[in-house]
Formats: C-alpha cells, structure tokens, sequence
C-alpha cells in the first residue's frame, strides 16, 4: 500500500506583508514648524507638493492688493492735501472750473483704500496661519490608520416586484 502525504496549508495571519509607516507623534509639530518658518515648507514635508502654489497664490494675492490699495490711498490723500493747499492741478480736478471729484468722495475713496488695505493684509495673513494648521493637520491624517478591516459603503437595489428603489448602507467589521 502507497501511503500519501497530505499538506495542510495555513494562512499567515501574524506577519503582514503590507508597508506600514511608523507612527512619529512629532510629524505634526514639526510640519508645523517648516510650515511657518518657510510657508510651503511643512506642505513639502508631508509630500503635498500641490498644496504650495495655492499657498503662495493667497498670500500674493492679499500682498498685490495691499500695495495697490496703499498706492491708491497715496493718490486720493496727496489730492486731498492740494486742494487744501489752494492748488486746482490734481488729477481728480479735471480741466473745468468745477473738480470731477469732491472733496468728500476724496476722504470717502481714503477711507475704502484704508479698509481695503486693511482687509488685504488679513487675507495674506490668514493664508499664512492657514498653510501652518493645514500642515499640522495633514501630518496628523497622515498617520491615522485607514483599514479594509473597517468599511461603511452605500447600497442601492431596485427590487423587482414593486418596481421601487431600495437604499440602505452596508458596515463591515472585520476581527482577524
């Protein structure tokens, strides 16, 4: 009699074959940190190198308009000041004796070109504090376990009888 060998195959359930990355508790503090010394710094750390134009786009744009208001607040206050002066040469006089634009649309244009300045520099500043707390926060996500193991999925059937749409959601927990 032939006597057969029989082989029992267990699945490896210990050792993962699957990369995991360590678990480093100062990656946030630390994107943080690269993020307000040079912005766009912790973005590239964390390897979201398209996140860094957007950040320098904000920010230019909010110093763009800050100098552009500024030079506009310049204009209307040096017109301002002329015409108390006694001059009638500005360019907001016009070439008529009568000025194109009062004396009070002047003080009202400072104003706005203040306002806008000062609403400028806060959206420039707040791009900057932003690209900080977007780093901290990606570094965080970075290393928050996303698992198979653990699923929440839509469901949708039609069921034939009644010819109604049915929904429902489907969860998944797997202990292995």
């Amino acid at each position: 009699m032939a006597q057969t060998e029989t082989a029992l195959v267990v699945r490896d359930t210990v050792s993962n074959t699957e990369k995991k990355i360590e678990y480093d508790p100062l990656a946030p503090s630390r994107a943080a940190f690269y993020s307000a010394v040079v912005p766009g710094l912790g973005q590239a750390y964390n390897k979201r190198y398209w996140k860094i134009p957007v950040i320098y786009a904000g920010i230019a744009a909010g110093v763009y308009f800050y100098v552009q208001n500024d030079q506009d607040y310049d204009r209307f206050r040096n017109a301002y000041k002329r015409r108390l002066a006694g001059f009638t040469d500005d360019e907001f006089y016009g070439t008529g004796a009568e000025p194109v634009i009062s004396n009070d649309r002047l003080i009202d244009a400072q104003k706005n070109a203040q306002k806008n300045k000062d609403v400028s520099i806060l959206v420039a500043i707040g791009f900057y504090l932003l690209n900080i707390v977007d780093a901290n926060v990606d570094a965080h996500l970075r290393q928050f376990n996303v698992s198979e193991d653990l699923s929440l999925q839509p469901k949708v059937e039609v069921d034939p009888i009644r010819a109604q749409t049915q929904y429902g959601l489907s969860f998944r927990y797997n202990l292995q």
